[in-house]
């Protein structure tokens, strides 16, 4: 297939940072020095788990939010408000359920201020475009999942948008439909059926990226900053069982799932600023129990276990990072293999689990080891939860501040390193043992 590329940029990212301020005036960093170019005739993927800022930097490009400091150029000129030629496919798909197919897709054309015959032109053009023909007088709830979506593309390229920026536009759907999307949406861009000149795709799918997209930009978390960009060199259509293609997408899982290793080739032990992952204890047991099963034998391929397993980025890594930062597993080339500790753990009963969990927790998460000192050395061993958060707001967000602090009390009940009383938010050691700290 010809290639669309024309070497000239769309837009433009220069060093953006962007923070918030915390209810005591402190700022609370989202996005860090983040550059990035789209040029036209390219599609762009943009991966990052939850807390990398992905959803700010959309509001950043699309004019609806202000870096704190840094330049947004969009054909050559400065981005001060919402940008003409810009367009969004959301997630939602963010449809008035009171309006008609026909009337939500000219909404947009509306707000330009275009005449109605000329609106009702263009609207029907872009509703046959995406294969709804027939369907103008129907409205939201009588169309399924799918065909909600085809309206919320509509919308957005009936404006004749020249970047288009799709915020986990897929997420929503079934497998199938999704990939019938995908497909559409691909062979309009190759067909230039389609007047935009860029896509900029927000995804967790990894496999979608690689799927679609020239190239790929990762972003880190806490603050949000480009890890790595990575050019797929693959013409269109692209076959998902073709070894190329299969070790690109393991080399995103490797870059996504990578933690600094000390010298020794050792995980750190992570300090009380890390942003702890939601990891379910019942969902970490039963990932390592998957590993070690047959199927596995303890290492897995991570695209393959996330098929299998019926995960998403966003369910699988926090698991795969609780994993390794309690040293139970550990990621590799996009592999995953559990240690001697996990395999210890699998083959233990429930209340040698429990030591062993409870062992590893306070060796390798400063957060945990922290709680459990504080309540030791307080009278009547109690402390309330809102001391904890205060020093963990000097690393996050408030709600971010409370999410962490609540996996270190989940894990910590589970090890019986404290209790918790969660009507009074009070920590205490009611039945925990003495713990060991050599």
């Amino acid at each position: 297939m010809e290639t669309l590329h024309t070497g000239i940029d769309l837009l433009t990212l220069t060093n953006i940072r962007k923070s918030f301020k915390k209810s005591g005036g402190e700022e609370h960093l989202v996005l860090d020095g983040v550059s990035l170019t789209i040029k036209e005739g390219e599609i762009v993927a943009l991966l990052g788990r939850s807390g990398s800022g992905k959803s700010t930097l959309l509001r950043i490009i699309s004019g609806l939010a202000q870096p704190g400091s840094g330049t947004v150029l969009y054909g050559g000129k400065a981005v001060t408000g919402p940008v003409k030629g810009l367009a969004m496919v959301f997630q939602t798909f963010a449809l008035f359920p009171w309006f008609t197919v026909l009337e939500n897709v000219e909404l947009g054309l509306d707000a330009m201020g275009i005449h109605h015959a000329e609106q009702r032109r263009r609207a029907l053009a872009a509703i046959d475009l995406i294969g709804l023909d027939g369907f103008e007088s129907a409205y939201p709830k009588e169309l399924s999942g799918g065909m909600r979506q085809r309206v919320g593309f509509a919308r957005a390229l009936v404006v004749e948008p020249t970047l288009l920026l799709m915020d986990e536009a897929f997420s929503a759907l079934d497998v199938l439909t999704a990939e019938t999307l995908r497909t559409d949406l691909i062979e309009l861009w190759l067909e230039r059926r389609i007047p935009t000149k860029g896509i900029l795709l927000v995804s967790h799918n990894i496999e979608e990226a690689v799927l679609l997209a020239d190239r790929i930009v990762i972003l880190g978390t806490n603050p949000g900053t480009i890890l790595a960009e990575i050019t797929i060199p693959l013409a269109h259509p692209r076959d998902r069982e073709a070894p190329t293609f299969r070790q690109l997408v393991d080399k995103v899982y490797e870059l996504m799932t990578k933690r600094p290793r000390n010298a020794a080739g050792k995980s750190e032990a992570v300090p009380l600023s890390y942003r702890l992952p939601t990891a379910p204890i019942n969902q970490l047991a039963g990932l390592m129990e998957a590993l070690a099963g047959e199927i596995y034998n303890g290492r897995a391929d991570l695209p393959e276990l996330a098929d299998q397993m019926g995960f998403g980025v966003e369910e699988l890594f926090p698991l795969l990072e609780a994993l390794e930062i309690l040293a139970f597993a550990r990621t590799e080339g996009g592999d995953v293999e559990l240690t001697p500790a996990g395999q210890s753990y699998v083959n233990a009963d429930i209340l040698q689990r429990k030591v062993i969990f409870a062992e590893h927790l306070i060796r390798h998460v400063a957060l945990a080891t922290h709680i459990r000192h504080v309540i030791d050395e307080r009278p009547g061993n109690r402390a309330k939860e809102d001391r904890f958060l205060r020093e963990l707001e000097d690393f996050f967000s408030e709600d971010e501040a409370e999410r962490v602090l609540q996996v270190a009390i989940e894990w910590g009940r589970y090890a019986e390193h404290f209790a918790y009383e969660e009507g009074a938010g009070i920590l205490s050691l009611e039945n925990p043992g003495k713990i060991d700290n050599g």
